[in-house]
């Protein structure tokens, strides 16, 4: 069997700016396809993205040439498999009960929601980034992990370098800076707490870890931490600035969702439609094949959710946004092992609780100017500014 193809064309900037495009060329043509700019094959048929995220045991999460573990400062959960992820995921997952999130995180978001709604201008223009979608997530992740006196700020500012460096395929000196900064501000903070938290104990993330009868190192303590940082703020935030830019493009469906509060059918919509983690890095741990393609042993995969959530075999015009569409399950949140534990945190904060509190405060948002709104990213997507008026 042969190789994948290698192509040479195709560049971070490009899959940065307008990613799209290039997916539905190469599921026509290449699904499987070495893409020599970032090193890796990519797999972007729905089928193949899933079959190797639901296959740990042939396809590792260990990608010992990802520049995550450079960004932070760690050989994080993500790219560990079998007893050692399990051990340091389950560390978090009492954060995450459904108790917790019914009895603890949700009234607090609503509290915060309301808080930051208030501030919001009425009837002049306002960019819901930096003065909504942001500083809310953030917010409520920073009680959730246990560092509630990190500023909104802070906070988003360690995400997005975090995230830089994670994405830095072109190995570039300036994001792995940023993140070293964050880096040694982030331990600063989580030092800071840990002696707090020992004497008064909470069900925050940190809280759980450093007070459990079996802890895990701290090290990994310090790495979970961050990676929630990392991924727990873009997710829900551009989430919100997505389906609000689907919604208020199609005044219709927006209609409709009011009338029947299918708030979160838009919600899962918009991570289809664009999805804020677009791709994951796996390992061949043997020689195998995919479509007739060898996949050799410790080449690595780049499996492309985002592509696979427009996939032809499951969506009818997947490029268009239709909260009303025949539903099939999309990757947004990932596959197997490695599903996002904060997806039922992400589901209430953003569509059940956000969307209906905002459209109940302004109920005649208006996007300004479409044409503005800026989208950007290849590993992580989602719009950069979205300008409304509040009505």
């Amino acid at each position: 069997m042969p190789l994948a193809p290698v192509d040479s064309s195709i560049t971070i900037a490009e899959l940065t700016r307008a990613p799209y495009p290039i997916y539905k060329r190469l599921r026509a043509t290449a699904p499987v396809l070495r893409v020599e700019a970032t090193g890796r094959t990519f797999l972007t048929k729905a089928a193949d993205t899933r079959a190797v995220k639901d296959n740990p045991e042939l396809f590792s999460s260990d990608d010992p040439g990802t520049p995550m573990e450079r960004a932070f400062e760690a050989h994080t959960l993500m790219r560990k498999d079998g007893e050692a992820h399990l051990r340091e995921r389950n560390a978090m997952m009492p954060t995450f009960s459904p108790r917790n999130l019914k009895t603890i995180w949700s009234p607090s978001y609503e509290r915060h929601a309301s808080a930051y709604l208030d501030r919001l201008p009425k009837g002049e223009p306002v960019d819901l980034f930096p003065m909504l979608a942001g500083p809310l997530a953030a917010r409520i992740l920073a009680e959730v992990l246990g560092l509630p006196e990190a500023s909104d700020a802070d906070m988003q500012r360690w995400s997005q370098a975090l995230i830089d460096g994670a994405g830095n395929f072109g190995w570039a000196d300036e994001p792995f800076e940023r993140a070293a900064k964050a880096n040694i501000e982030m331990n600063a903070e989580i030092d800071r707490m840990i002696p707090l938290l020992k004497e008064e104990p909470d069900q925050s993330a940190l809280s759980v870890m450093i007070n459990a009868d079996d802890p895990i190192p701290k090290s990994q303590i310090l790495a979970n931490i961050k990676i929630a940082i990392g991924g727990g703020i873009n997710e829900p935030r551009d989430a919100l600035l997505t389906v609000l830019y689907g919604l208020l493009t199609n005044p219709e469906q927006l209609e409709q969702v009011k009338r029947e509060e299918k708030w979160s059918d838009a919600f899962e919509e918009a991570i289809r439609w664009v999805a804020p983690i677009q791709a994951s890095s796996r390992r061949a741990t043997e020689d195998t094949e995919i479509r007739g393609v060898t996949i050799r042993k410790d080449d690595v995969l780049m499996t492309i959710q985002a592509s696979a959530n427009h996939d032809e075999d499951l969506f009818e015009d997947g490029d268009m946004f239709n909260v009303f569409r025949t539903r099939h399950p999309h990757q947004s949140f990932g596959s197997g092992p490695h599903h996002c534990m904060g997806t039922h945190l992400s589901r209430m904060t953003v569509a059940k609780t956000l969307l209906p509190m905002l459209f109940d405060r302004f109920p005649n948002i208006e996007l300004l100017d479409p044409a503005k709104v800026v989208w950007s990213g290849f590993g992580f997507r989602g719009p950069l500014n979205l300008p409304v008026r509040l009505n």
